[in-house]
């Protein structure tokens, strides 16, 4: 999802902030004003359920600028993707809670009857389905198909989705999928009901591994390679009635699905028609005017900055709009596998260089975005970042230039590379190093091509700018995907964009993966993240959150805070069923 950002268009979203937020000295507490002028714009409706409970019926509509990446659930792991389709289309083992908030990042059972049952020191895992559990054409869900689907993930060409299986499983080197009649002896199923996972080391929060899509069922009966991504088999509430790609997906209920098997999913509207190719602005402009069926319509793709000023000082759109934290963050990697980020000491200066303020800024303001002070989000930090270097949200020039001096690099010219809608964000980044005597050559790439150009060793830039998301709460799915020496690869490289080669990290990295204490582990990687933060591989700069609208007439939607604040499928309907189209 791209968003363009330019700075003068920052500036007048954060004029109209200032106008509507006045008297709030504190962008973090409440304000001193009333009603709704006085209102923290910098938490819209966080942690609301917007338009009350919805009545069953109707058609909701989803307004999209995008076709789904894949939702074949082998395939399926972009955030706001895996919302859809675990929600909408099938069941895992295990889910997230429906609720916003701090809440719905509790695990509950979903096909399994419970959150699973470690043995062996949690090398081993084992799930009962439940009784009555069923797809589309009635036939029962079975364990087998569960270990097909996981077998399915290791499939060359069925590209893009989680890896935790190829991590996790024992003797899964070299196993490349079931479609030539291999199967994987550490996944058994000794009945239809029950299926075991066999660990080649202890893994305490694979509960949590278990909500991916990787763990959901499919029938190897219905098996397309490839083109199973465009009819996935639903043993959730709805099913596909009709995909034309890049077009239009319409999702009907399927009447197999029993809501007596399903504590977390409501299926309130009869049919879900996801519209897709339309233009960010476009999409904005029908959900603020919210007529006729836009009224009874979500967006997929996110609010874009250009459009707060339609939004924020208007109460009755401002009701309508989630601003979710996406629990990620966004990082400026410095490349240190050469001068000068080779150098800790530069790179250290680096840090009280940057100016994450006009960041902020240039990224939609603190409606959108805020300041980031350590690696791990606040979900995975206890609802609060830590704040190692403690530095000053501005920087500290002075600082940088001292820190340079020192490391005999009083001048620096050094390339960042941002995907042409960070344009803005990369000129805030250029003025603040300017302050430090650090000249920055900005270079734009399509997004398209972005992540294949920093991902290539040999085409990578002194300087990216990205961000990482946990795929559930742990410290598991963050820190060694980042910052993992031994997870850089030639071509493909992703997560770990500084290039961090740090033998002390790679060890700890390893001990609190073998711990069996999911609370322990907890507390060693937020400890690691602030050892981390003091070698300065990276800079994080922002936490952003999630801007969607929603139409009037729509009930029950909340930012959900596993899946980036992607509004949560499970429980959104509509006020009025009858006045929807479609």
């Amino acid at each position: 999802m791209t968003k363009r950002t330019q700075l003068a268009l920052a500036t007048a979203l954060v004029a109209t902030l200032a106008l509507g937020a006045s008297g709030c000295s504190d962008p973090k507490k409440g304000s001193a004003g009333n009603g709704a002028a006085g209102a923290d714009l910098a938490t819209v409706n966080e942690g609301k359920i917007l338009g009350g409970t919805p009545v069953k019926g109707g058609t909701l509509t989803v307004l999209s600028n995008q076709d789904f990446s894949h939702l074949d659930p082998a395939r399926n792991w972009v955030m706001p993707t895996m919302d859809f389709g675990t929600r909408l289309l099938y069941r895992t083992l295990v889910t997230f809670k429906a609720e916003p908030g701090k809440g719905g990042s509790e695990l509950v059972p979903d096909l399994a009857t419970d959150l699973g049952t470690p043995s062996d020191g949690g090398r081993t895992w084992t799930f009962t389905l439940k009784e009555g559990v069923k797809y589309e054409d009635g036939s029962p869900i079975k364990a087998q198909d569960v270990k097909y689907n996981v077998e399915r993930s290791f499939a060359a060409d069925l590209t893009g989705g989680p890896d935790y299986a190829a991590q996790y499983l024992a003797g899964a080197e070299g196993y490349k999928g079931p479609l030539q009649g291999q199967h994987l002896d550490s996944v058994k199923t000794p009945d239809d009901r029950t299926i075991v996972f066999e660990l080649k080391r202890p893994v305490a929060d694979f509960s949590a591994t278990a909500t991916l899509s990787t763990f959901a069922p499919v029938p190897a009966s219905q098996e397309k390679g490839t083109q199973y991504d465009a009819r996935p088999f639903s043993s959730g509430p709805y099913k596909i009635e009709k995909y034309d790609r890049d077009k239009k997906l319409v999702l009907v209920r399927n009447e197999h699905w029993d809501p007596k098997t399903d504590t977390v999913r409501k299926a309130y509207p009869d049919k879900f028609v996801v519209v897709m190719g339309l233009k960010g602005g476009q999409i904005d402009d029908r959900i603020i005017a919210s007529e006729g069926a836009d009224a009874s319509a979500v967006q997929y793709s996110d609010m874009r900055p250009e459009s707060a000023p339609k939004v924020l000082p208007k109460p009755d759109v401002r009701a309508r709009m989630l601003a979710e934290s996406q629990g990620c963050t966004e990082m400026l990697h410095l490349n240190n596998s050469r001068a000068p980020f080779d150098d800790p000491k530069v790179r250290e200066a680096m840090q009280y260089a940057v100016d994450k303020e006009a960041v902020v800024t240039a990224g939609g303001g603190p409606a959108l975005n805020e300041v980031a002070t350590a690696y791990l989000p606040p979900a995975l930090s206890g609802g609060e970042q830590a704040d190692t270097l403690k530095i000053a949200p501005s920087g500290d020039p002075a600082k940088a230039k001292e820190l340079l001096k020192a490391a005999g690099k009083e001048t620096l010219k050094v390339s960042l590379a941002v995907s042409t809608g960070d344009k803005g964000k990369a000129e805030a980044i250029q003025q603040g190093l300017a302050r430090a005597g650090v000249e920055v050559v900005v270079d734009t790439i399509d997004p398209g091509a972005y992540y294949d150009v920093i991902g290539d060793l040999s085409t990578t830039p002194d300087m990216t700018l990205t961000g990482w998301c946990p795929d559930y709460p742990s410290g598991s799915t963050w820190i060694p995907f980042v910052f993992d020496g031994r997870t850089i690869k030639e071509k493909g490289n992703q997560g770990n964009n500084a290039q961090f080669r740090d033998e002390a990290t790679m060890k700890r990295i390893d001990e609190i993966n073998a711990m069996a204490d999911a609370r322990q582990a907890n507390q060693a990687w937020i400890d690691l993240d602030a050892e981390i933060m003091k070698k300065s591989p990276s800079i994080p700069v922002l936490l952003k959150r999630k801007p969607l609208l929603v139409g009037a007439n729509i009930a029950g939607a909340y930012g959900h805070p596993v899946w980036t604040g992607t509004i949560d499928y499970a429980t959104v309907g509509l006020k009025d069923p009858s006045k929807s189209k479609g």
